[in-house]
């Protein structure tokens, strides 16, 4: 057995109780066979279920970084374990290659609020401004974007482009913490994620004045008053550099749910309190789906190069900037 293998089934062990794991293990085999079969990989999200997580996925991850990570790989065959926008942030990285979406129906509250055309129109409404998409896109936003970000280095992307103004898109709330940080003015699109914005400051504060020692750790997509009271705004990844440098005791990871559960079989230490929102889309997610995909070749991501050469454009000015 591989030191991986080893690593896998000891994380499943804590993260997953034995009777969802015994119910799953041919299901986990049966996905096993066929990545071998397919020369395929798993990506699975931070949000996934930990079945999936620790179970099936080849790669863990934030979803630019599973797609590169994919990139790096001798794969013929993705198979996306998160929502859409990110299988198809997959096939922009890895154009050559088959990725597959087990689930079409998984969406993005936060991507389903801004289309290609409201782009155009935004750009109609402020000639000249540059425009700055979040990886939370669909390939087409992309696609009539100058350049995207992620919610590590949107600050960064912002004021590379050297203007007084930009369009920043679609989260409003990723865009007022990075207002809060430059002197570049931000147009600020109205979307945001419907697991984000449910949690609020007085919940938090209700938490500290239970929990004195706890360290309250947020992703950007929260509301301001959520950042207010964070220790520490990050992203998923910034979340878990967080954990690993600082080792608090106690904490809470103000974000989606399962990343909870998914990070807690690597800081055994830590005792984490779950404040539970869990994303409805990254639950259409299932062993069942990734299974079929695998098996049937379901469901393709195909873009359009009309789409395809923009989005891609856009994704490698963002990568250029720096690490994302």
């Amino acid at each position: 057995m591989s030191v991986a293998t080893q690593r896998r089934e000891a994380a499943l062990a804590v993260a997953v109780p034995v009777v969802e794991r015994l119910a799953a293990q041919a299901l986990l085999q049966e996905i096993a066979e066929l990545k071998r079969a397919r020369n395929a990989v798993v990506l699975a999200h931070n949000y996934q279920a930990p079945l999936i997580y620790h179970g099936v996925a080849d790669f863990t991850g934030d979803s630019l970084a599973l797609a590169q990570q994919a990139a790096r790989s001798e794969a013929d065959v993705i198979v996306m374990a998160g929502v859409v926008f990110m299988a198809e942030t997959a096939k922009l990285l890895n154009p050559g290659r088959t990725v597959l979406q087990p689930s079409m129906a998984a969406g993005c509250s936060l991507a389903e609020s801004v289309g290609a055309a409201d782009v155009r129109a935004l750009r109609a409404r402020h000639p000249g401004v540059p425009v700055v998409s979040y990886v939370n896109t669909s390939a087409e936003v992309k696609a009539e974007s100058d350049i995207c970000c992620t919610s590590a280095n949107a600050l960064r992307v912002v004021e590379s482009l050297g203007v007084p103004r930009v369009i920043f898109l679609p989260d409003r709330y990723l865009g007022h913490h990075v207002q809060q940080q430059t002197g570049v003015e931000l147009v600020l699109w109205e979307g945001a994620c419907e697991v984000h914005q449910r949690f609020s400051g007085p919940q938090l504060r209700g938490m500290r004045r239970e929990l004195p020692d706890l360290h309250i750790v947020a992703h950007p997509e929260c509301p301001p008053d959520v950042l207010a009271e964070a220790d520490f705004v990050g992203s998923t990844q910034g979340m878990v550099d967080y954990l690993a440098s600082r080792h608090p005791g106690h904490v809470a990871l103000i974000t989606e749910c399962s990343m909870s559960d998914n990070v807690a079989a690597e800081f055994p230490d830590i005792r984490f309190t779950r404040p539970c929102n869990l994303c409805p889309h990254m639950r259409r997610i299932t062993l069942e789906g990734i299974r079929d995909a695998l098996r049937d070749g379901r469901h393709e991501i195909v873009l359009s190069e009309s789409v395809v050469v923009p989005a891609r454009r856009a994704l490698e000015r963002m990568l250029a900037v720096g690490r994302a």
